[in-house]
């Protein structure tokens, strides 16, 4: 952050950062949340208190309960690298629910890492550190970079990838940057190695585009290597992850001035979300997003498997999301909620987990619940017909047809 944009001292003093992060079960993980949070501090003069969306200790409401009674304005600074599911569904719910608890805190939420010079710097660097383990200059050699990233079920993120891998392009003298994915979406990392190798190049410089080693950064190390023993004609290695180098800090200082001056841009006109994207079409609608923030956030249970695949969910089988907001709650929606949870205790037969949620925009037709993935809305629920809904449709999955209100497939 510049000089020329920083607040003076006294507009400080009544006010916190919370930097949210994913969470882990690595405790390395989340301490290089907490250490990144205590360098942030020391760079902006006021508290930096890190939060975890899942996974670790303190959630988001915990962090901002324990603000709340020291200061009365908090930015919240999202440590997470593209802006996905967690940036734009999850947290926002999560500070949602924070500013309904704190009526009297101002909370800001700002935005992801993202595409930042700071950023393309940091990955110049990571790049010419592996260009001096294998001895090769790009000024000299035909020097190719893969930069690759975890991957996404969103196209937003999966597109700052590659514009990142442009950028790293552009003005400098490598032979080649490609953008590639350890998984969900393609190219593989695979693909694109094999794909770069019949380019000849003299070197190729494998980045991992992530925060801090774990199994995926194990499974991009893994992949050079194979990569480097199956062409030997081609100097092959990999670089090291972001992890907590000060540049870091530049970007969370500009997203933070951004989030307590509520200048925040977040591009809509690609958001799988807010248009109808084509291979996206059922994640179009605020709702549909509300909705699988509320299943995901309730899908992390405990694993002993996690160091195989540090993402995977244990998900139940439905999620039953019971709208309790004012109108709903006036028409008996909390007596509803009670009863639904019962009736899921009692039964040997249905897996599910629910909720309450706030209002699903069908205020006059309540109470809702909506049940997912289904996408199955019931309207003008009463107590008596929450028995109905689980031993038809959690049950033995046969829709109570008479209580549909919407079907969102």
């Amino acid at each position: 952050m510049s000089s020329e944009t920083a607040p003076t001292p006294s507009s400080l003093s009544d006010e916190a950062v919370l930097l949210v992060g994913h969470g882990s079960r690595r405790e390395k993980s989340n301490e290089q949340v907490r250490e990144l949070a205590a360098d942030l501090e020391s760079r902006l003069g006021i508290p930096v208190d890190a939060a975890f969306l899942e996974l670790a200790s303190p959630a988001i409401d915990e962090a901002v309960a324990g603000l709340a009674n020291a200061v009365s304005r908090v930015s919240v600074v999202h440590l997470s690298l593209f802006a996905a599911s967690h940036v734009k569904n999850d947290v926002p719910l999560a500070v949602k629910r924070a500013r309904a608890a704190h009526p009297d805190l101002e909370i800001r939420n700002g935005s992801h890492l993202g595409v930042h010079p700071a950023l393309i710097d940091l990955l110049d660097d990571r790049a010419a550190a592996v260009e001096r383990e294998l001895g090769v200059d790009r000024a000299d050699d035909e020097v190719a970079v893969v930069l690759c990233a975890r991957g996404s079920s969103d196209p937003d993120a999966n597109a700052d990838v590659h514009k990142l891998a442009r950028l790293l392009y552009e003005g400098r003298e490598f032979a080649d940057v490609r953008a590639t994915f350890i998984g969900v979406t393609e190219p593989t990392l695979d693909e694109t190695l094999h794909a770069v190798a019949r380019e000849r190049p003299d070197a190729v410089v494998v980045l991992p585009y992530m925060l801090g080693d774990g199994v995926l950064t194990g499974r991009i190390k893994d992949g050079a290597e194979e990569f480097d023993e199956e062409y030997p004609y081609v100097e092959a290695s990999y670089g090291e992850p972001l992890g907590t180098d000060p540049r870091l800090l530049d970007v969370l200082s500009d997203r933070w001035q951004e989030a307590r001056t509520g200048s925040v841009e977040m591009s809509c006109d690609t958001c799988k979300y807010k248009v109808e994207l084509d291979g996206y079409e059922e994640d179009e609608g605020g709702a549909r997003a509300m909705l699988r923030a509320l299943n995901h956030s309730a899908a992390h249970a405990d694993r002993e498997d996690v160091d195989d695949d540090p993402h995977a969910h244990d998900a139940p089988a439905n999620h039953v999301a019971v709208c309790t907001n004012q109108t709903c709650a006036a028409a008996g929606s909390p007596a509803v909620l009670e009863r639904l949870r019962q009736a899921v205790r009692d039964s040997d037969a249905c897996d599910a987990r629910v909720t309450r949620t706030s209002c699903l925009d069908q205020c006059g037709d309540g109470p809702m619940v909506a049940v997912y993935p289904d996408g199955v809305w019931y309207g003008g629920v009463e107590e008596a017909d929450a028995d109905r809904i689980v031993s038809s449709h959690l049950d033995r999955e046969r829709i109570v047809s008479d209580l549909v209100h919407d079907t969102l497939q």
